[in-house]
């Protein structure tokens, strides 16, 4: 029995930076020289990021300019300690916020979940987030948790993966998937050309949905397949790493022409073997790793701009969330009514390919 798709909810912190506050970051932190000041400015303009939001951002009257907004990153990195109390701090308040709208869309009490499946590559702590759901939603003591952590960006996409394992075991199961990723907490000092490119990019945001059986909805949006690859020699080109002053991202320039040379044969195969083809899908969520991860899918796939589209708007408006970004565009999807059935694309470590396939 596919598993439904009976609510999503998303949320980002209260407080965003333009992408011209993001440049003047990026050149105190990380620009030694002239050059690579102009250098950085370029980079935030291609970027195609217009806001973020971060928990770490103060109001605009707490001070004049990037430094009394971002209090957080002053004259020295801070420890990757100091970033972990952070997430300790930030995460539950956002992942109880997005349960609750996800919950609520669904038209369902906490009650009713039997499972919970937390996602986050942004933050470690035990208990974590997980334990604030089940206290303060509340849910069942009963309820069976499993964290998929450190997977990156396409990390909703296991998660999905699970809830849908739970879903077909048992048809009276619902599960809450939760991702909260505080990206912003991770910001690189120093120049380094892939990191720089990282820090103009990721951003903040939680996204969770519930899902179970079959829905009462005239057209329910079912969860019909999974699918996964590794793409070969690649395990170099995209990273992850913890090191004493944060999370640090290994972002190769090579992963979108490394996409574009690999993902169309891979999808060929993996979605006729569940009775599709590339030209059947009618919308397409892609995780936008950045702007050209996009052009390079859609040159792969042979996407017109308006399938690409709320993909490229989800990151002009909010930036890369990590694993939370992909909920956020299965909801603008689900919203606009976009035509059906329906392939979630994300990319992560390995270089990996994670897939979803809706309808």
């Amino acid at each position: 029995m596919p598993m439904t798709i009976l609510g999503i909810g998303t949320a980002v912190p209260r407080h965003q930076i333009s992408q011209a506050e993001s440049a003047a970051m990026a050149q105190r932190i990380s620009a030694s020289t002239p050059e690579r000041g102009a250098l950085l400015a370029r980079i935030q303009r291609r970027s195609g990021v217009n806001v973020r939001h971060s928990v770490l951002l103060e109001a605009a009257e707490h001070g004049d300019g990037i430094e009394g907004r971002l209090p957080f990153y002053g004259g020295s990195s801070p420890s990757t300690g100091e970033r972990i109390r952070r997430f300790e701090t930030h995460a539950a308040p956002l992942a109880l916020e997005v349960a609750r709208l996800a919950l609520a869309d669904a038209g369902l009490g906490p009650e009713r979940i039997t499972h919970l499946v937390t996602v986050s590559c942004t933050g470690f702590q035990a208990p974590g987030f997980d334990l604030a759901l089940m206290g303060q939603l509340p849910l069942n003591p009963d309820v069976e948790r499993t964290h998929v952590g450190f997977m990156g960006c396409h990390g909703s996409l296991n998660g999905l993966r699970v809830a849908r394992a739970f879903v077909e075991a048992d048809p009276s199961a619902c599960v809450l998937l939760c991702s909260v990723e505080l990206c912003s907490l991770h910001m690189h000092y120093g120049w380094d050309p892939e990191k720089v490119v990282a820090n103009s990019l990721f951003a903040d945001g939680a996204g969770a949905l519930v899902a179970g059986g079959p829905a009462t909805d005239a057209s329910p949006l079912r969860v019909l397949g999974s699918g996964s690859t590794l793409i070969p020699g690649s395990s170099d080109l995209m990273s992850w790493t913890i090191t004493d002053h944060g999370f640090e991202m290994t972002l190769s320039s090579r992963v979108p022409d490394t996409i574009a040379a690999h993902l169309r044969p891979w999808l060929e195969r993996w979605l006729s073997a569940r009775g599709q083809s590339v030209a059947s899908i009618g919308s397409w969520a892609l995780h936008p790793g950045g702007p050209r991860i996009l052009t390079a899918v859609a040159a792969a796939a042979e996407l017109s701009p308006s399938q690409v589209e709320p993909s490229a708007a989800v990151l002009r408006q909010f930036g890369n969330m990590s694993s939370a970004t992909i909920l956020f565009i299965l909801e603008r999807l689900r919203r606009t009514a976009a035509p059906r059935p329906w392939v979630a694309l994300a990319f992560g470590p390995g270089l990996s390919v994670e897939a979803s396939l809706l309808g």
